[in-house]
């Protein structure tokens, strides 16, 4: 606890996590806070957060880590969550909500966008595919429904981009956050000029792409004075936490790809090097930092489809058990794993769940191993969509839902045909987080 050590941020949609590590990127043990919060859900498809509540949510967890530890704290590193929008006006207040990947009530403008452009050209482009997940069906809905808000709104930022301007005054982002809008050209590392155009927003109107990787800023005077500890400290802008989670995990070559499943699911590749010539078809691509590229497929239904099965099909404790217990049986129950929409691979903005082949012979525990089973089909999907670009010879699985769940790692697995290695950190998105930081610092 004497050395100088790293606080790590990770952002996410379910809680906000802070947490102390050292020079080697081991986490500090019982240094650890975490504020738990969900994104309100709509009727009409809305995911959102109130932005300032949001903000508060992060300096709650700095204020109770700082509790636990007089430990000196020299950096600060963070995750954060992809796809984001939010709004502000000319001081920098917001003039929307924090619509989160899952608010789907732009999705009837992606036909808009396809019928304006190539849509294989503009994925292969920005990596991202038309979908209300990315900025620019976002942006045509609240240009298109709601004008008032888009004509006073100054700039539009992802949340962590929010997090930035609070806590520092300007509205900067990283390549890679910026990278996950599906308005930014992946390849020129900038953003997407024919995009812009057609959406009637300048590159003003977006955050400032940072310069360097490894810039680093200070807090303002007021959050000086709030956690004087830390008005010393350098600060590395947020990396997404999908792309941290690889690092973190310890999967950082082609050969090698990434499957974490907690609230929702992915599965990605990251490497060093360029995006690939063609992305694949369903798959986006997104920068880690201006070296490092990610390919890979995100599913909306991950662990929340779990949870979702076991408080409404009323399923004890011992649910997984008597999954582990059936699994020489063959299922022959079919479900679409689309309860939260569909990204990776189809990107239907239509795609509801279903289950097919339901009997009198079934029960609340059959279609619970059919949900993970159905989840399983999607990532082999991704993988042989991943395999046409790269050969994988390892699979590292990470997030709390297989940690806590080894029948549904086992299941994965079977369905994959590949033996699986559980990453051993608990955290990983916050240690990637860290690690790119010491690599900043010329540490490692």
């Amino acid at each position: 606890m004497k050395q100088p050590l790293i606080l790590a941020l990770d952002i996410g949609t379910s809680s906000v996590r802070a947490a102390l590590y050292n020079g080697q990127a081991n986490a500090v043990p019982r240094a650890f806070a975490k504020i738990e919060r969900m994104l309100a859900v709509t009727a009409d498809g809305g995911a959102e957060i109130d932005a300032d509540e949001a903000v508060t949510q992060v300096a709650a967890a700095i204020d109770a880590l700082l509790e636990k530890t007089d430990a000196e704290i020299t950096h600060v590193a963070s995750c954060s969550f992809w796809h984001s929008l939010v709004g502000v006006d000319a001081k920098g207040k917001p003039t929307t909500k924090v619509f989160g990947w899952a608010d789907t009530r732009s999705g009837k403008y992606t036909d808009a966008l396809k019928k304006r452009f190539d849509e294989n050209e503009t994925h292969n482009r920005t990596g991202a595919h038309f979908h209300s997940s990315f900025w620019p069906a976002k942006l045509l809905w609240l240009r298109k429904d709601f004008p008032d808000v888009f004509s006073k709104t100054e700039r539009w930022l992802s949340f962590s981009d929010y997090v930035a301007l609070k806590l520092f005054g300007t509205a900067t982002t990283s390549v890679s956050m910026a990278s996950g809008t599906g308005i930014f050209d992946i390849r020129k590392c900038d953003w997407d000029a024919e995009l812009l155009k057609f959406l009637k927003v300048k590159p003003a109107n977006l955050p400032t792409i940072v310069a360097n990787d490894s810039d680093t800023f200070t807090l303002n005077k007021k959050n000086a004075k709030r956690w004087p500890r830390l008005a010393g400290g350098k600060w590395f802008l947020p990396v997404a936490d999908g792309a941290t989670d690889n690092i973190g995990a310890g999967c950082v070559t082609n050969t090698q790809a990434a499957l974490m499943v907690g609230t929702s699911g992915a599965m990605r590749v990251a490497y060093e090097g360029d995006p690939p010539d063609e992305i694949p078809e369903g798959l986006w691509c997104y920068r880690i930092n201006r070296k490092m590229v990610v390919l890979g497929g995100a599913l909306s239904d991950g662990g929340n489809l779990a949870q979702w099965m076991r408080d409404n099909l009323r399923l004890g404790r011992d649910a997984d058990e008597v999954v582990r217990q059936r699994l020489g049986t063959p299922s022959t129950i079919k479900i679409a794993p689309f309860f939260n929409g569909e990204r990776s691979t189809g990107y239907d903005e239509s795609a509801t769940g279903s289950i097919v082949g339901l009997t009198a012979a079934h029960d609340a525990y059959d279609i619970y191993r059919a949900a993970m089973e159905a989840v399983a089909y999607r990532f082999a999907d991704i993988l042989g969509r991943l395999e046409t670009v790269f050969k994988i010879e390892q699979i590292i699985a990470s997030g709390g839902a297989l940690r806590e769940s080894p029948v549904w790692t086992e299941i994965i697995s079977n369905v994959l045909e590949r033996e699986m290695t559980l990453s051993g950190a608990r955290e990983s998105s916050s240690r990637g987080a860290v690690l790119l930081a010491l690599e900043s610092l010329g540490r490692i």
